[in-house]
């Protein structure tokens, strides 16, 4: 590495926060360096001194030591050596789903993409790179929605490498975030989901069924209703466990999560007639079944609703997968296991429910949502 040095070096704020702005002269090029003072502009003035002599200080300090062992600044990190450390860091603080999602795109796309171009490093990377790695995803298919989970973790990692001082910048603040497509929901009519739910009265999802078309539940919270959350005299059921289906070098798992997507879906709801009757006839048929199968029958989940005869949680990926050559099957209009959430949506807003108590029933946290979708 060609030798730098420091040069002038100034306090400059930017959104209410207070900056080291140190110039560095490498390879021949004036570049600024920016470095968090951890102070807010309306410091007083000794507070803001001695913290910038603090930063220049350590920064000359750091600088120096790594053209002294001819190293590379952080900055020079490829683009998936630094997700991959990123990702690390803030694992164990977000959702498993959540990071199993992140580890998939890290490990899947970024992976190809950014190992086949290691030019590009955290420190390097601009806007029409990104706009490059764009249009590389777009071009093998993915939708816009899927491009914009990308872009939401590659900003999230790139603004915590300008917290860290790693950049001056985010280059991801320099683009626009793709469009999201217009989702197209499908659902059945009132007399449809009556329909469905008569043909299917006796199949091992038919609770599932009930608690998506008749309560508008998410297929992982319908699977994640307990017993235990039910208040049968007066009627209502109290929303706080999902059911998550993972991946790991083993294979695919099942597990509970006391953790829902947002506040707004931890939420209690009353049971209308239907749902509770179907309530009250899983219960008995559980109790029977506990008896018959005697030893054979799981005791696990017995606080579940969605159990199969051998008293087994009922797998995300079977209910969505049985529920589509079920409506096939019964010769019923083809939709989605969610298009039941839909279809409840559908027939509140049909009867003149108003849509503040729809988009409650349903856990959004954000009426738009509702509208929009």
């Amino acid at each position: 590495m060609n030798a730098a040095t420091t040069l002038a070096a100034s306090v400059q704020a930017k959104k209410g926060r207070l900056y080291a702005v140190i110039q560095v002269r490498e390879n021949g090029r004036t570049k600024p360096v920016w470095r968090a003072l951890g102070l807010p502009e309306s410091a007083n003035k000794s507070k803001v001194n001695k913290a910038y002599r603090e930063v220049v200080q350590a920064f000359e300090q750091t600088y120096a030591e790594q053209i002294a062992q001819n190293k590379k600044p952080a900055s020079d990190i490829p683009i998936y050596d630094y997700m991959c450390a990123y990702f690390k860091k803030i694992e164990k603080n977000i959702q498993k789903s959540t990071a199993e999602s992140y580890r998939g795109m890290i490990n899947g796309r970024i992976r190809r993409y950014f190992t086949a171009r290691k030019e590009l490093t955290v420190g390097s990377i601009t806007a029409k790179d990104i706009e490059d790695f764009y249009e590389w995803m777009f071009e093998s298919g993915v939708v816009a929605n899927t491009v914009i989970h990308y872009h939401t973790v590659l900003h999230s990692a790139f603004k915590r490498a300008f917290k860290d001082g790693l950049i001056d910048s985010n280059p991801f603040d320099r683009i626009d975030r793709p469009k999201k497509n217009k989702f197209q929901g499908e659902n059945y009519s009132e007399e449809e989901l009556l329909a469905l739910l008569k043909l299917t009265k006796d199949d091992p999802i038919y609770p599932a069924i009930m608690l998506a078309g008749g309560l508008g539940l998410r297929r992982s919270e319908a699977l994640g209703v307990r017993w235990s959350r039910i208040n049968f005299e007066e009627r209502y059921v109290l929303l706080d466990t999902k059911i998550v289906e993972s991946k790991d070098e083993g294979g695919k798992f099942i597990r509970a999560v006391e953790e829902m997507k947002n506040k707004s879906s931890h939420r209690t709801l009353p049971l209308p007639e239907p749902v509770y009757d179907m309530l009250v006839e899983v219960k008995a048929k559980q109790e029977l079944y506990r008896k018959m199968f005697r030893s054979g029958y799981s005791r696990e989940y017995d606080d579940y609703v969605c159990v199969n005869q051998l008293g087994e949680l009922i797998k995300p990926s079977y209910v969505t997968d049985h529920f589509h050559d079920l409506v096939r099957e019964l010769g019923l209009r083809t939709i989605r296991f969610h298009d039941l959430r839909h279809t409840f949506a559908s027939v509140l807003l049909n009867n003149d429910v108003p849509l503040i108590n729809v988009s409650r029933f349903l856990g959004h946290s954000d009426i738009s949502t509702t509208a929009n979708t």
